[in-house]
This record gives C-alpha cells, structure tokens and sequence, in this order.
C-alpha cells in the first residue's frame, strides 16, 4: 500500500496577488503521482463512443474532405456564373459538417493528438517557440521511478552520477508550480506571467531545471540581480546570471580627457597590457580621433520576375529626384532615424536594398529596420510585382565579417592616432621604434594578407572591443564587424618617435537601449561619461564611446606589439595569465 505523508494547503493567494488571475491553472495537490491517472478516476474522453485517436481522426478527415468538396463546387460555380449564396442540400451538409468537425478540432486539438508528439519528447516545457502547454512528459522528482527519458526506454542515468543540489523552496505553493514544470503542465517560459514576480520565476525555473537535469546550479547566482529589468528586453527564461569581473584601465587621454576605460573579462593579462599602453599614450601627451562616419545600415532582399524589372526599382531608389520621398516615408517611423543613402547590388532577378540611416544614441538595428519597412510598404504600390523575401538579406552586414563593412563602413567609422615618443617605446614598452615598425609590417598587414583576412589587419583589437562591449552593454555578437581594424605604424621625427594609428570603419555601439540601461552596464557608461542620449546633441554620446573603444584599442595594439617585439608575451601571459589555484576549493 502507498502511503504517501500529507502536505498542507498551500496559502491561499491574497486579493491583489497576480497568481490569483490564474483561474485556468489547475495544479495537483501535494502527493499525487503526476504520472498516471487513478484507475477509478473518470475522464472526459471517456464519454466518447470511439477511442479519442479516432475520433480525431475521423473529423481530421471529415474536416479536410468537406473543405475540398466546397472549394471544388465554388470553383465550378465561378466558372458557370453560378452566384455562390445559391447552394444546394449536399453542400448545406457540407458546410455544416465544416463547421461542426472545426468546432470539435478547436475544443479537443490537444488533448490527444498533441500529447502522443509531447510522450515522444522530453522537457518540452523549455521550447520557447512552443505556444501549447506541454502535458505529459515525467521531470525528475525525489518520488519518481526514473528520469524523463524512461518512458522511451531511455537508459536512466545511475544515481552516483547524479549531483546533489541545494532545494529551497519558499512555499508549498513553489513546490506545486516547480513541480508542473517539471511534468510539463507549465511552460517554463510563462512563469513570468503566471506568477507577476520575476526574481521568484527564475527561482522556480532553476530548482525545476535542477531535478530534470539532476545537475546542480550551485555556482550560478541567483540572488542580487534585478530581473525585472531584462524581461522582455534581455534575456528570456532566466535562471540565474554569471559573474565577469570589471578592470579598469588608463587614465585613456583622449582628444584632452582623461578616460578611465571599464573593461569585463576573464583572460589574465588583458587589462594590464592595456593599461600600460594608456600609460605610454599619456606620456607622450595622448591620442587624438576622428569620426569619419556614422551610420547604420539595414538591407532588404526582394525579388521580381525577371532582373529587368529589378534593375528598374534600383534605378528608381538610386535616383537622387527620388531620395526625399523616400527618406520622408523612411523617418516617419523614429525622430533620430534620418535616411542617409540607399545602394544596391543585384543577383539575377534579386535586387538587394542597403539603407543606411543615423539613429542618435542608439545602436539603432530596429530604428533602420522600421524605416525599412515603412519603405518596402511605399514601394509596394508602385511595385505590385515585388515580393520582398526578407527584412534582411546580408548585405547589411549584421554579426558576419564582410567586406562592405570594411568598404563602407557600418555604425561609427573611427581612426584613432597618436605619437610615441622614443624615450617612452624605450623605458616603458621595453622596445624600439624600428622593431615595432618592422613586426607590424611582416604581422599586421604581410601576415594578415598571406592569411586572407578580411578586416582583421591588427593584433588583437577584438580582445578590447570585446571587453568594452560586455562592460557597456553592447551586443557583444556584434564585436565581429565592430573588430574590423587596420593597424599601422611608422617611424616619424627622423626616425625617433613613432606615429601609430588604427582605422576601425564599422564601431557599432549605442548608449541607449537594450543592455546599456541595465544597472551594471548604466554604471560603466556613466564612469565614462556616456551614459543616456545626449541632450545638448543627439547622438554625441554614442559617437564618444565609439572613439574610447578605438583609443582603447590603440593602447592595447601598441601594449601587445611592444611585448611580442620584446619577447615578453610567454612571459607575462604565464605569469598573470595562469593560476595554481584549484577555483573549486576557492569557490567553496
């Protein structure tokens, strides 16, 4: 006999609690075997007079059939000018087997048809692009015979290779709702929703992932972080956040200010060669920038019927006549969104659109990408044979290495400069002017091209914008176009000093927006003096910390150049770079 210790009543929610509005929910009480059914319990597809997998079946069928007898007649109908609204009495029962078998598939698809996929699988209720809630599916509880996959003959795991985890739960009620995840009655992604308490869903969803995993989260933080403020704009489905510490580096001089540049990484070495590479820029009196370019780019791919008719809306867009129109329907959708320029290339019968706009402080994708359709909706008129195939068609180019970023630019095209005085490339770099000018020939830009690179004719200026990224709250995917940079150096004032510069066309940051208002990413911009749009100049912001990334970039170039010269990379890299520590025991 199972006897099974009652659990008490989970409190009942008060008034005003948003887990009160979840009259829909149904949650089993405490004890209750989620897995099977009572025998004795009576079912709602038992009042059926066939099996439920056939009685779907039989209005899948009815429902399709009917659907192809009445196009078929309105087809003939069309073609005899016979008017539709005259029907005759098979179609009538036509049409209400139609409605009949769609009422029936509306109120019981999901109760069988959908739970034979849902056995199938295991831990369906994490699938975010899942809108049915997953019923069916055993998580991995304390009472449970065997993990998720035993129901497919799924060889269970051994129970020594389980981790012990710490569980906690608040409440009785917690204990129900991570349960039903578990079972899968609650989709993991909804909890937000359902319980209106976004820090007490990633607690359940992480002791939830924890039983069906039976892997502990114990290293992970959970507490401490405000997890109001990713929802919806973020992060989806949290479970906690992961620590990355922040360096500093400089003071950067800038174009005369001083910039303490905020930098998250965990590779050893980093921050201080770029620090010693602000030292150096500072004692030779400081770096100056220039912004060549900004503006952001969003390219559309559409198709016509032939390339004639494709080359024709390209030479309509490229038509200067043509430009105000479209760049008053273009800045319909933002007040910062200015269209710049449109270019296209074509492909056969594909014509690729590049809009490139100004977007203020923010990195701007989905200030452009509105515009763009505000513009694609315009043309269709004129352009009824258009079919456009996609927003975006990779000429823009987002996250990928490409050469019209290269070319064109993207974002803030920034060339950053300074001169090295001797003195300093001696006593602080430890090197010379002529072995830093010979290395960046034969590695920079001989070693890059022998390699075929494309935009990567430096040392390692993607280790800093990476690192200023994260610290920041940029798109961090996006340090692939914004790393593109060229590094150049040459011998000046008859040999002496060393001028040094690095040209980087496609810097894509923004001080407004989705990671930058985060309170950890607010605070790095704030110590740089960025943070927010720029109220005196729209825009200011944004195009002043594309310019600290490429300053900080050339200290970083001219640090790591100068210990290669040196022969101090191996050195310095085992001496800050690796640890004897076991970070287990630390941690604990």
């Amino acid at each position: 006999m199972d006897v099974r210790r009652r659990q008490p009543k989970p409190p009942r929610p008060a008034a005003g609690d948003p887990r009160r509005r979840q009259k829909s929910l149904r949650l089993p009480a405490p004890g209750v075997d989620r897995r099977e059914p009572s025998p004795s319990s009576p079912k709602a597809s038992d009042a059926l007079p066939l099996p439920l997998y056939l009685t779907n079946a039989v209005f899948f069928t009815l429902f399709f059939s009917v659907a192809y007898y009445l196009l078929h007649r309105w087809r003939d109908k069309i073609r005899s000018s016979v008017p539709l609204h005259v029907v005759t009495f098979p179609e009538i029962a036509a049409i209400v087997s139609l409605i009949a078998s769609f009422i029936y598939l509306l109120g019981f698809f999901g109760i069988g048809f959908v739970q034979s996929f849902i056995s199938r699988a295991s831990h369906d209720a994490w699938d975010v692009l899942d809108d049915e809630v997953a019923a069916g599916g055993d998580g991995f509880l304390p009472e449970d015979d065997g993990p998720p996959c035993a129901a497919i003959a799924c060889p269970p795991p051994k129970l020594a290779e389980r981790e012990p985890f710490d569980s906690a739960l608040s409440s009785a009620e917690d204990e129900e709702f991570v349960k039903s995840v578990t079972d899968g009655k609650i989709p993991s992604y909804s909890l937000e929703s359902m319980l209106g308490d976004c820090k007490r869903a990633a607690f359940i969803r992480r002791e939830a992932l924890q039983r069906m995993t039976g892997r502990s989260l114990k290293g992970l933080p959970l507490e401490g972080f405000d997890y109001e403020s990713i929802l919806g704009q973020c992060c989806e489905m949290p479970v906690g956040y992961v620590q990355i510490p922040v360096g500093i580096a400089g003071p950067l001089l800038l174009d005369g200010l001083e910039y303490s540049v905020p930098m998250a990484t965990t590779e050893g070495c980093l921050v201080a060669s770029t620090n010693r590479g602000c030292k150096a820029i500072y004692a030779s009196g400081g770096a100056t920038s220039v912004l060549l370019k900004d503006g952001m780019t969003r390219a559309p791919v559409v198709r016509f019927g032939s390339a004639k008719r494709a080359a024709e809306l390209k030479f309509f867009l490229e038509d200067p006549d043509n430009f105000e129109t479209l760049a008053m329907v273009f800045n319909r959708s933002s007040r910062f969104g200015r269209l710049q320029s449109i270019k296209c290339s074509i492909a056969g019968k594909n014509l690729y659109m590049r809009f490139t706009c100004s977007t203020g402080d923010a990195m701007g994708m989905n200030m452009v990408s509105k515009g763009v359709q505000n513009v694609l909706d315009f043309l269709q008129s004129d352009f009824p044979d258009m079919d456009i195939i996609g927003i975006s068609g990779n000429f823009c180019s987002d996250k990928k290495p490409a050469a019209v970023n290269w070319i064109e630019g993207r974002g803030k095209s920034v060339v950053c400069e300074a001169i090295i005085k001797e003195e300093v490339v001696k006593k602080v770099l430890k090197t010379s002017v002529h072995s830093l000018v010979e290395l960046n020939m034969l590695k920079n830009l001989t070693g890059s091209a022998v390699a075929g690179s494309l935009g990567g004719f430096n040392a390692h200026a993607s280790n800093i914008v990476s690192a200023i990224f994260i610290a920041t709250g940029q798109d961090p995917a996006q340090n692939v176009e914004s790393s593109h940079c060229i590094t150049m150096m040459e011998a000046v004032n008859e040999g002496k000093d060393l001028h040094m510069s690095v040209t980087m066309p496609s810097i894509e940051v923004g001080t407004v927006g989705g990671g930058t208002q985060l309170a950890s990413q607010s605070a790095c911009l704030n110590l740089l003096s960025v943070r927010g749009a720029s109220r005196e100049s729209p825009g200011a912001n944004a195009r002043r910390l594309a310019t600290i990334v490429a300053g900080a970039v050339l200290a970083g170039e001219l640090s790591l150049m100068s210990a290669i010269s040196a022969g101090q990379l191996v050195k310095s890299h085992m001496k800050y770079n690796r640890s004897s520590r076991d970070v287990t025991k630390v941690g604990s």
